[in-house]
Formats: structure tokens, C-alpha cells, sequence
């Protein structure tokens, strides 16, 4: 009752069993080869389509983003000048000068500040001609004290020597 299993049948079993095994494995390397290829083109094909639609989605995206932006910069423009024109009209009742009030005193200081130092020059430089004026006046007067002292000194002398006559 004990039977042993042939060697012989065992060994060929085995090999059958081996050689269906690799047939089985080689045919799916072969499908998996083909299917893979296969496999690949779709994927590109597919981040083509996907590549293009969120280009697509994006441009829209970004066209919606730079009407909003534009909207909203002009919509904060319109605010700002309100704004401005309120708080000026505000001011203005409480009688505070704004900033366009200072810089318009501040342009006729400085056209004024010009004009005094202008002046304040030529009142300058006329207090230095009237000087050299005083000046050349006095040298004159001197000039003419002298020569009248050299005439008056000679009449004496000619006196002198007429009345020793």
C-alpha cells in the first residue's frame, strides 16, 4: 500500500510544470510589452489633454484676475479722490489750510525770500559805491585843501618877500 512515486514521472512532471511556467511568464512579458507601449501613448496622450486644459483654464483664470484687478484699482482710485475731496471740503470749512494751501505759501515765501535778498544786495553793493563815492570825494576835498594851502602858503611867501623889498 505504500506506494513510492516513480522518479522518472515525478521529474518530467516537474519539468512540465516548470516549462508551462516559463511559457506563461515569457507570454506575459510579451503582453505586458505591448499593453505598456499601449499604456504610455494613452498617458501622453492624456497630459497632453490635461496639459491644454489647465493652459486654457489658467488663461481664463488669469483674464478674470487682471479684470478684477483693473475693476478694483479703479474702483480704489474713485474711493481715494471721494475721500480726498471730502476731507479738503471739511478743512476748508474749519478754515485749515491742506497741503495744495501750504505749498502755494510756501512758493511765495521762497519768491519773496528771493526778492528781499535781492534787494538786501543791491542795498549791499550800493552802501559800497556810495562809500567809494565818499571816498573819492574826501581825496578830492583833500586834494583841493592842499593845493589851497600850497597857494595860501606861497601868497604868504610872496608877501614876505615883496614887503622885505
Amino acid at each position: 500500500m505504500n506506494r513510492k512515486p516513480d522518479p522518472d514521472k515525478l521529474a518530467r512532471v516537474i519539468s512540465e510544470s516548470a516549462h508551462q511556467i516559463w511559457s506563461a511568464g515569457l507570454d506575459a512579458l510579451s503582453l505586458a510589452e505591448k499593453e505598456s507601449s499601449k499604456f504610455f501613448e494613452s498617458l501622453s496622450q492624456l497630459s497632453g489633454n490635461i496639459q491644454s486644459q489647465t493652459q486654457k483654464t489658467a488663461d481664463v483664470a488669469k483674464k478674470t484676475v487682471t479684470g478684477g484687478k483693473t475693476t478694483a484699482t479703479d474702483t480704489w482710485d474713485k474711493l481715494e479722490e471721494m475721500f480726498e475731496l471730502r476731507v479738503g471740503r471739511a478743512l476748508n470749512a474749519l478754515q485749515i489750510p491742506t497741503a495744495k494751501d501750504i505749498k502755494e505759501l510756501s512758493a511765495r515765501v521762497d519768491k519773496l525770500s528771493k526778492a528781499v535778498d535781492e534787494l538786501s544786495a543791491r542795498q549791499t553793493a550800493d552802501r559800497k559805491e556810495g562809500t567809494k563815492k565818499k571816498r573819492k570825494k574826501a581825496a578830492a576835498t583833500k586834494k583841493r585843501k592842499k593845493a589851497a594851502a600850497k597857494k595860501t602858503t606861497r601868497k604868504k611867501t610872496t608877501r614876505r618877500k615883496k614887503s622885505k623889498v
